[in-house]
Protein backbone atom coordinates (compact mmCIF):
# COMPACT_ATOMS: atom_id res chain seq x y z
CA UNK A 1 0.00 0.00 0.00
CA UNK A 2 1.41 3.39 -0.99
CA UNK A 3 2.21 6.08 1.55
CA UNK A 4 -0.56 8.29 0.12
CA UNK A 5 -3.16 5.56 0.70
CA UNK A 6 -1.92 4.97 4.23
CA UNK A 7 -2.16 8.70 4.97
CA UNK A 8 -5.68 8.96 3.54
CA UNK A 9 -7.01 5.91 5.37
CA UNK A 10 -5.51 7.15 8.64
CA UNK A 11 -7.26 10.47 8.09
CA UNK A 12 -10.61 8.77 7.40
CA UNK A 13 -10.20 6.55 10.47
CA UNK A 14 -9.35 9.59 12.61
CA UNK A 15 -12.45 11.34 11.31
CA UNK A 16 -14.69 8.41 12.22
CA UNK A 17 -13.12 8.18 15.70
CA UNK A 18 -13.65 11.88 16.36
CA UNK A 19 -17.27 11.58 15.22
CA UNK A 20 -17.79 8.55 17.49
CA UNK A 21 -16.37 10.55 20.42
CA UNK A 22 -19.04 13.18 19.89
CA UNK A 23 -16.98 15.91 18.22
CA UNK A 24 -19.31 17.98 15.97
CA UNK A 25 -18.88 16.48 12.53
CA UNK A 26 -18.03 19.75 10.75
CA UNK A 27 -15.22 20.51 13.20
CA UNK A 28 -13.97 16.92 13.05
CA UNK A 29 -13.79 17.06 9.24
CA UNK A 30 -12.04 20.45 9.24
CA UNK A 31 -9.58 19.38 11.95
CA UNK A 32 -8.54 16.22 10.12
CA UNK A 33 -8.27 18.17 6.87
CA UNK A 34 -6.10 20.84 8.50
CA UNK A 35 -3.71 18.37 10.15
CA UNK A 36 -3.54 16.29 6.98
CA UNK A 37 -2.72 19.30 4.80
CA UNK A 38 -0.11 20.49 7.30
CA UNK A 39 1.64 17.10 7.35
CA UNK A 40 1.54 16.54 3.59
CA UNK A 41 1.80 20.05 2.08
CA UNK A 42 3.26 22.19 4.84
CA UNK A 43 2.17 25.13 6.95
CA UNK A 44 2.12 27.72 4.14
CA UNK A 45 -0.28 25.76 1.93
CA UNK A 46 -2.53 25.01 4.89
CA UNK A 47 -2.64 28.65 6.01
CA UNK A 48 -3.36 29.96 2.51
CA UNK A 49 -6.14 27.38 2.04
CA UNK A 50 -7.81 28.36 5.32
CA UNK A 51 -7.54 32.03 4.40
CA UNK A 52 -9.03 31.73 0.91
CA UNK A 53 -11.36 28.73 0.73
CA UNK A 54 -14.09 29.78 3.23
CA UNK A 55 -14.53 33.19 1.60
CA UNK A 56 -14.40 31.75 -1.92
CA UNK A 57 -17.23 29.34 -1.08
CA UNK A 58 -19.46 31.66 0.93
CA UNK A 59 -19.16 34.50 -1.60
CA UNK A 60 -19.87 32.37 -4.68
CA UNK A 61 -23.09 33.65 -6.30
CA UNK A 62 -24.19 30.23 -7.52
CA UNK A 63 -24.36 28.95 -3.93
CA UNK A 64 -27.07 31.48 -3.04
CA UNK A 65 -29.41 28.73 -4.22
CA UNK A 66 -29.21 27.19 -0.71
CA UNK A 67 -30.75 30.03 1.34
CA UNK A 68 -33.26 30.82 -1.40
CA UNK A 69 -34.78 27.33 -1.42
CA UNK A 70 -34.66 27.10 2.37
CA UNK A 71 -36.49 30.44 2.61
CA UNK A 72 -39.15 29.36 0.11
CA UNK A 73 -39.87 26.22 2.12
CA UNK A 74 -39.94 28.11 5.43
CA UNK A 75 -42.45 30.68 4.14
CA UNK A 76 -44.62 27.98 2.57
CA UNK A 77 -44.65 26.11 5.89
CA UNK A 78 -45.55 29.08 8.07
CA UNK A 79 -48.26 30.43 5.74
CA UNK A 80 -50.43 27.30 5.76
CA UNK A 81 -49.82 26.34 2.13
CA UNK A 82 -48.80 22.83 3.16
CA UNK A 83 -51.66 22.17 5.58
CA UNK A 84 -54.18 23.18 2.89
CA UNK A 85 -52.48 20.86 0.41
CA UNK A 86 -52.76 17.98 2.89
CA UNK A 87 -56.43 18.66 3.59
CA UNK A 88 -57.25 18.80 -0.14
CA UNK A 89 -55.49 15.50 -0.89
CA UNK A 90 -56.96 13.80 2.18
CA UNK A 91 -60.53 14.63 1.16
CA UNK A 92 -60.10 12.65 -2.06
CA UNK A 93 -58.36 9.65 -0.45
CA UNK A 94 -60.27 9.29 2.84
CA UNK A 95 -62.63 6.69 1.32
CA UNK A 96 -59.70 4.30 0.73
CA UNK A 97 -58.44 2.14 3.59
CA UNK A 98 -55.09 3.57 4.57
CA UNK A 99 -56.09 6.82 2.90
CA UNK A 100 -54.26 8.98 5.44
CA UNK A 101 -51.03 7.12 4.66
CA UNK A 102 -51.58 7.79 0.97
CA UNK A 103 -52.57 11.42 1.56
CA UNK A 104 -49.38 11.95 3.57
CA UNK A 105 -47.36 10.41 0.75
CA UNK A 106 -48.92 12.61 -1.96
CA UNK A 107 -48.80 15.80 0.11
CA UNK A 108 -45.18 15.14 1.15
CA UNK A 109 -44.21 14.75 -2.50
CA UNK A 110 -45.91 18.09 -3.20
CA UNK A 111 -44.15 19.81 -0.31
CA UNK A 112 -40.82 18.30 -1.43
CA UNK A 113 -41.19 20.28 -4.66
CA UNK A 114 -41.01 23.56 -2.72
CA UNK A 115 -38.95 22.59 0.33
CA UNK A 116 -35.68 20.69 -0.22
CA UNK A 117 -35.20 19.59 3.41
CA UNK A 118 -36.16 16.07 4.51
CA UNK A 119 -36.14 17.05 8.19
CA UNK A 120 -38.46 20.04 7.68
CA UNK A 121 -40.77 17.86 5.59
CA UNK A 122 -40.97 15.14 8.27
CA UNK A 123 -41.45 17.59 11.15
CA UNK A 124 -44.14 19.53 9.29
CA UNK A 125 -46.30 16.48 8.51
CA UNK A 126 -45.86 15.09 12.01
CA UNK A 127 -47.67 18.16 13.31
CA UNK A 128 -50.28 18.11 10.53
CA UNK A 129 -51.03 14.41 9.96
CA UNK A 130 -50.05 12.43 13.06
CA UNK A 131 -52.77 13.76 15.42
CA UNK A 132 -55.52 12.91 12.92
CA UNK A 133 -54.06 9.47 12.22
CA UNK A 134 -53.98 8.59 15.91
CA UNK A 135 -57.45 10.02 16.51
CA UNK A 136 -58.91 7.77 13.80
CA UNK A 137 -57.17 4.67 15.15
CA UNK A 138 -54.24 4.28 12.79
CA UNK A 139 -51.25 2.32 14.12
CA UNK A 140 -49.03 5.00 15.65
CA UNK A 141 -45.72 3.34 14.76
CA UNK A 142 -46.64 2.80 11.10
CA UNK A 143 -48.14 6.30 10.96
CA UNK A 144 -44.92 7.83 12.26
CA UNK A 145 -42.90 5.62 9.92
CA UNK A 146 -44.95 6.74 6.92
CA UNK A 147 -44.42 10.41 7.81
CA UNK A 148 -40.67 9.97 8.32
CA UNK A 149 -40.25 7.99 5.10
CA UNK A 150 -42.40 10.28 2.97
CA UNK A 151 -40.34 13.20 4.25
CA UNK A 152 -37.35 11.77 2.43
CA UNK A 153 -38.89 12.65 -0.94
CA UNK A 154 -37.26 16.07 -0.46
CA UNK A 155 -33.87 14.42 -1.02
CA UNK A 156 -34.78 13.61 -4.62
CA UNK A 157 -37.65 15.80 -5.79
CA UNK A 158 -36.19 19.22 -6.60
CA UNK A 159 -35.28 21.63 -5.14
CA UNK A 160 -33.18 19.17 -3.13
CA UNK A 161 -30.53 20.51 -0.75
CA UNK A 162 -28.75 17.17 -1.09
CA UNK A 163 -28.38 17.73 -4.84
CA UNK A 164 -27.19 21.30 -4.22
CA UNK A 165 -24.42 20.16 -1.86
CA UNK A 166 -23.46 17.30 -4.18
CA UNK A 167 -23.21 19.77 -7.07
CA UNK A 168 -21.04 22.12 -5.00
CA UNK A 169 -18.69 19.32 -3.95
CA UNK A 170 -18.32 17.83 -7.44
CA UNK A 171 -18.86 20.72 -9.84
CA UNK A 172 -21.82 18.97 -11.49
CA UNK A 173 -24.71 21.03 -12.87
CA UNK A 174 -27.22 21.62 -10.08
CA UNK A 175 -29.95 22.24 -12.68
CA UNK A 176 -29.27 18.89 -14.36
CA UNK A 177 -29.29 17.14 -10.97
CA UNK A 178 -32.63 18.74 -10.13
CA UNK A 179 -34.21 17.52 -13.34
CA UNK A 180 -32.65 14.06 -12.89
CA UNK A 181 -34.35 13.68 -9.52
CA UNK A 182 -37.91 14.25 -10.76
CA UNK A 183 -38.70 10.79 -12.17
CA UNK A 184 -36.92 8.83 -9.38
CA UNK A 185 -38.74 10.93 -6.78
CA UNK A 186 -42.13 10.38 -8.39
CA UNK A 187 -41.33 6.67 -8.83
CA UNK A 188 -40.62 6.39 -5.09
CA UNK A 189 -43.94 8.08 -4.23
CA UNK A 190 -45.75 5.78 -6.68
CA UNK A 191 -44.26 2.70 -5.01
CA UNK A 192 -45.45 3.96 -1.63
CA UNK A 193 -48.99 4.50 -2.93
CA UNK A 194 -49.01 1.06 -4.55
CA UNK A 195 -47.66 -0.69 -1.46
CA UNK A 196 -49.88 0.94 1.19
CA UNK A 197 -53.17 -0.79 0.17
CA UNK A 198 -51.34 -4.13 0.16
CA UNK A 199 -49.83 -3.41 3.59
CA UNK A 200 -53.15 -2.55 5.24
CA UNK A 201 -54.83 -5.59 3.68
CA UNK A 202 -52.13 -7.82 5.16
CA UNK A 203 -52.30 -6.03 8.52
CA UNK A 204 -55.82 -4.62 9.07
CA UNK A 205 -54.81 -3.34 12.53
CA UNK A 206 -52.56 -0.74 10.86
CA UNK A 207 -55.51 1.25 9.46
CA UNK A 208 -59.21 1.42 10.44
CA UNK A 209 -62.20 0.94 8.19
CA UNK A 210 -62.76 3.90 5.88
CA UNK A 211 -65.06 6.77 6.80
CA UNK A 212 -66.12 9.03 3.94
CA UNK A 213 -66.73 12.36 5.67
CA UNK A 214 -66.48 14.81 2.75
CA UNK A 215 -69.10 15.48 0.08
CA UNK A 216 -68.18 15.82 -3.59
CA UNK A 217 -68.67 19.59 -3.30
CA UNK A 218 -66.26 19.75 -0.35
CA UNK A 219 -63.70 17.73 -2.28
CA UNK A 220 -63.89 20.04 -5.28
CA UNK A 221 -63.73 23.17 -3.14
CA UNK A 222 -60.74 21.72 -1.31
CA UNK A 223 -58.78 21.71 -4.57
CA UNK A 224 -58.47 25.48 -4.17
CA UNK A 225 -55.77 24.75 -1.60
CA UNK A 226 -53.54 23.14 -4.22
CA UNK A 227 -52.98 26.12 -6.54
CA UNK A 228 -50.31 27.93 -4.43
CA UNK A 229 -48.11 24.82 -4.48
CA UNK A 230 -48.64 24.34 -8.23
CA UNK A 231 -47.70 27.97 -8.90
CA UNK A 232 -44.46 27.62 -6.92
CA UNK A 233 -43.56 24.35 -8.66
CA UNK A 234 -44.20 26.00 -12.04
CA UNK A 235 -41.99 28.97 -11.13
CA UNK A 236 -39.08 26.86 -9.89
CA UNK A 237 -39.05 23.73 -12.05
CA UNK A 238 -40.56 25.40 -15.10
CA UNK A 239 -37.87 28.06 -15.07
CA UNK A 240 -35.05 25.54 -14.67
CA UNK A 241 -36.39 23.04 -17.21
CA UNK A 242 -37.00 25.64 -19.92
CA UNK A 243 -33.63 27.25 -19.29
CA UNK A 244 -35.18 30.65 -18.59
CA UNK A 245 -33.70 30.81 -15.09
CA UNK A 246 -30.67 29.17 -13.46
CA UNK A 247 -31.30 27.36 -10.14
CA UNK A 248 -30.20 30.38 -8.07
CA UNK A 249 -32.63 32.74 -9.79
CA UNK A 250 -35.38 30.11 -9.71
CA UNK A 251 -34.91 29.78 -5.96
CA UNK A 252 -35.10 33.54 -5.48
CA UNK A 253 -38.25 33.75 -7.63
CA UNK A 254 -39.75 30.87 -5.67
CA UNK A 255 -39.07 32.57 -2.33
CA UNK A 256 -40.57 35.85 -3.58
CA UNK A 257 -43.51 33.94 -5.05
CA UNK A 258 -44.20 32.14 -1.76
CA UNK A 259 -44.12 35.44 0.11
CA UNK A 260 -46.36 37.17 -2.45
CA UNK A 261 -48.93 34.36 -2.40
CA UNK A 262 -48.98 34.39 1.40
CA UNK A 263 -49.47 38.16 1.53
CA UNK A 264 -52.20 38.18 -1.11
CA UNK A 265 -54.08 35.43 0.74
CA UNK A 266 -53.42 37.15 4.10
CA UNK A 267 -52.00 33.94 5.54
CA UNK A 268 -48.77 35.30 6.98
CA UNK A 269 -47.73 37.86 9.58
CA UNK A 270 -44.62 39.95 10.04
CA UNK A 271 -43.64 37.59 12.86
CA UNK A 272 -43.93 34.59 10.53
CA UNK A 273 -41.73 36.30 7.95
CA UNK A 274 -39.11 37.13 10.58
CA UNK A 275 -39.15 33.54 11.88
CA UNK A 276 -38.71 32.26 8.32
CA UNK A 277 -35.67 34.49 7.83
CA UNK A 278 -34.19 33.30 11.14
CA UNK A 279 -34.73 29.63 10.25
CA UNK A 280 -33.12 30.24 6.86
CA UNK A 281 -30.08 31.96 8.38
CA UNK A 282 -29.59 29.20 10.96
CA UNK A 283 -29.88 26.30 8.53
CA UNK A 284 -27.79 28.02 5.84
CA UNK A 285 -25.00 28.73 8.33
CA UNK A 286 -24.88 25.09 9.40
CA UNK A 287 -24.84 23.87 5.79
CA UNK A 288 -22.08 26.27 4.72
CA UNK A 289 -19.88 25.33 7.68
CA UNK A 290 -20.33 21.67 6.74
CA UNK A 291 -19.60 22.32 3.04
CA UNK A 292 -16.47 24.35 3.81
CA UNK A 293 -15.22 21.63 6.15
CA UNK A 294 -15.86 18.99 3.49
CA UNK A 295 -13.91 20.92 0.86
CA UNK A 296 -10.99 21.35 3.27
CA UNK A 297 -10.99 17.60 3.81
CA UNK A 298 -11.19 17.08 0.05
CA UNK A 299 -8.13 19.31 -0.48
CA UNK A 300 -6.18 17.13 1.96
CA UNK A 301 -7.16 13.92 0.14
CA UNK A 302 -6.21 15.41 -3.23
CA UNK A 303 -2.93 17.03 -2.18
CA UNK A 304 -1.78 13.89 -0.37
CA UNK A 305 -2.25 11.80 -3.52
CA UNK A 306 -4.86 9.60 -1.83
CA UNK A 307 -7.57 10.19 -4.45
CA UNK A 308 -5.30 9.35 -7.38
CA UNK A 309 -3.89 6.23 -5.75
CA UNK A 310 -7.29 5.01 -4.54
CA UNK A 311 -8.82 5.40 -8.00
CA UNK A 312 -5.96 3.43 -9.56
CA UNK A 313 -6.12 0.76 -6.84
CA UNK A 314 -9.86 0.14 -7.26
CA UNK A 315 -9.85 0.11 -11.05
CA UNK A 316 -6.69 -2.03 -11.31
CA UNK A 317 -8.09 -4.52 -8.78
CA UNK A 318 -10.39 -5.98 -11.43
CA UNK A 319 -13.53 -5.06 -9.49
CA UNK A 320 -16.30 -4.36 -11.97
CA UNK A 321 -18.28 -1.12 -11.94
CA UNK A 322 -21.35 -3.01 -10.70
CA UNK A 323 -19.26 -4.62 -7.98
CA UNK A 324 -18.03 -1.22 -6.85
CA UNK A 325 -21.58 0.15 -6.79
CA UNK A 326 -22.63 -2.80 -4.60
CA UNK A 327 -19.76 -2.18 -2.19
CA UNK A 328 -20.60 1.52 -2.12
CA UNK A 329 -24.28 0.84 -1.37
CA UNK A 330 -23.37 -1.43 1.54
CA UNK A 331 -20.92 1.18 2.85
CA UNK A 332 -23.54 3.93 2.81
CA UNK A 333 -26.16 1.71 4.43
CA UNK A 334 -23.78 0.99 7.32
CA UNK A 335 -22.61 4.61 7.64
CA UNK A 336 -26.21 5.80 7.50
CA UNK A 337 -26.96 3.92 10.71
CA UNK A 338 -24.53 6.07 12.69
CA UNK A 339 -23.83 9.35 10.83
CA UNK A 340 -26.26 12.04 9.70
CA UNK A 341 -26.77 12.16 5.91
CA UNK A 342 -25.24 15.52 5.00
CA UNK A 343 -22.13 14.81 7.07
CA UNK A 344 -21.86 11.43 5.37
CA UNK A 345 -22.19 13.12 1.98
CA UNK A 346 -19.46 15.65 2.73
CA UNK A 347 -17.15 12.97 4.18
CA UNK A 348 -17.35 10.44 1.37
CA UNK A 349 -17.89 12.28 -1.92
CA UNK A 350 -14.28 13.58 -2.12
CA UNK A 351 -12.90 10.04 -2.53
CA UNK A 352 -15.90 8.17 -3.98
CA UNK A 353 -16.65 10.55 -6.85
CA UNK A 354 -13.20 10.30 -8.56
CA UNK A 355 -13.53 6.51 -8.58
CA UNK A 356 -16.95 6.81 -10.26
CA UNK A 357 -15.35 9.05 -12.89
CA UNK A 358 -12.53 6.52 -13.29
CA UNK A 359 -15.05 3.81 -14.14
CA UNK A 360 -16.63 6.12 -16.72
CA UNK A 361 -20.07 5.96 -15.06
CA UNK A 362 -22.62 8.70 -15.63
CA UNK A 363 -22.03 11.23 -12.86
CA UNK A 364 -25.60 12.61 -12.90
CA UNK A 365 -26.95 9.07 -12.48
CA UNK A 366 -24.51 8.53 -9.64
CA UNK A 367 -25.75 11.72 -8.00
CA UNK A 368 -29.29 10.31 -8.04
CA UNK A 369 -28.15 6.96 -6.62
CA UNK A 370 -26.19 8.74 -3.91
CA UNK A 371 -29.19 10.89 -2.99
CA UNK A 372 -31.39 7.80 -2.86
CA UNK A 373 -28.92 6.22 -0.43
CA UNK A 374 -28.94 9.44 1.60
CA UNK A 375 -32.74 9.20 1.55
CA UNK A 376 -32.55 5.69 3.00
CA UNK A 377 -29.93 6.76 5.54
CA UNK A 378 -32.21 9.37 7.15
CA UNK A 379 -34.75 6.64 8.02
CA UNK A 380 -32.36 3.81 8.94
CA UNK A 381 -32.16 2.89 12.64
CA UNK A 382 -30.49 3.44 15.03
CA UNK A 383 -29.49 6.96 13.90
CA UNK A 384 -31.93 8.28 11.33
CA UNK A 385 -32.35 12.03 11.28
CA UNK A 386 -35.98 11.89 10.14
CA UNK A 387 -36.81 9.37 12.86
CA UNK A 388 -35.70 11.77 15.57
CA UNK A 389 -37.39 14.71 13.81
CA UNK A 390 -40.73 12.88 13.92
CA UNK A 391 -40.29 11.79 17.55
CA UNK A 392 -39.41 15.35 18.56
CA UNK A 393 -42.31 16.92 16.65
CA UNK A 394 -44.80 14.33 17.95
CA UNK A 395 -44.66 15.91 21.43
CA UNK A 396 -44.58 12.57 23.24
CA UNK A 397 -47.16 10.75 21.11
CA UNK A 398 -44.52 8.46 19.58
CA UNK A 399 -41.40 6.86 21.08
CA UNK A 400 -38.20 5.99 19.25
CA UNK A 401 -39.12 2.31 19.74
CA UNK A 402 -42.38 2.91 17.86
CA UNK A 403 -40.35 4.53 15.07
CA UNK A 404 -37.94 1.61 14.76
CA UNK A 405 -40.85 -0.79 14.22
CA UNK A 406 -42.93 1.50 12.01
CA UNK A 407 -40.18 2.48 9.60
CA UNK A 408 -39.15 -1.04 8.50
CA UNK A 409 -41.80 -1.57 5.76
CA UNK A 410 -40.85 1.74 4.18
CA UNK A 411 -37.12 0.97 4.29
CA UNK A 412 -37.89 -2.19 2.29
CA UNK A 413 -39.81 -0.14 -0.29
CA UNK A 414 -36.87 2.27 -0.56
CA UNK A 415 -34.43 -0.61 -1.14
CA UNK A 416 -36.62 -1.97 -3.96
CA UNK A 417 -36.66 1.45 -5.65
CA UNK A 418 -32.88 1.75 -5.19
CA UNK A 419 -32.33 -1.55 -7.01
CA UNK A 420 -34.59 -0.41 -9.88
CA UNK A 421 -32.71 2.90 -10.23
CA UNK A 422 -29.38 1.06 -10.34
CA UNK A 423 -30.63 -1.45 -12.93
CA UNK A 424 -32.26 1.18 -15.16
CA UNK A 425 -30.08 4.33 -15.27
CA UNK A 426 -32.31 5.88 -17.96
CA UNK A 427 -34.91 6.66 -15.27
CA UNK A 428 -32.44 9.22 -13.93
CA UNK A 429 -30.73 10.36 -17.13
CA UNK A 430 -33.56 10.66 -19.66
CA UNK A 431 -34.98 14.01 -18.48
CA UNK A 432 -31.58 15.77 -18.12
CA UNK A 433 -30.65 14.54 -21.60
CA UNK A 434 -33.81 16.02 -23.12
CA UNK A 435 -33.25 19.24 -21.16
CA UNK A 436 -29.72 19.65 -22.49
Amino acid sequence: MSEALQTGFIGIAALLILAALGVPIAFAIALVGAIGMYLTAGATYTLVTFQTLPYAISSEYAFAVIPMFVLMGAIASSSGIISELYVAVNRWLESVRGGLFMATTVASAGFAAISGSTVVNAAMFTRIALPEMMQLGYHKGISAGCIAAAGTFAALIPPSLTFVIFGILTGESIGALFIAGILPGLLTAAFYIAAIPFMVRMRPDWAPETINRSTLREKILGLQGIWPMLVLVFIVLGGIYTGLTPPTAAGALGAVGALAISIVRRRITAGNVWDSFKQTAELTSVLFILIIAGLLFSRFLVISGFVTDLTSLVIDSGLSANGFILVMVLMYLVLGMFIDPLSMLVMTVPFIFPVIQGYGLDTIWFGVILCKMIEIAVITPPVGLNLFAVVSASEGRVTIGDMYVGILPFVLIELVVLVILIMFPAISTWLPTTMM
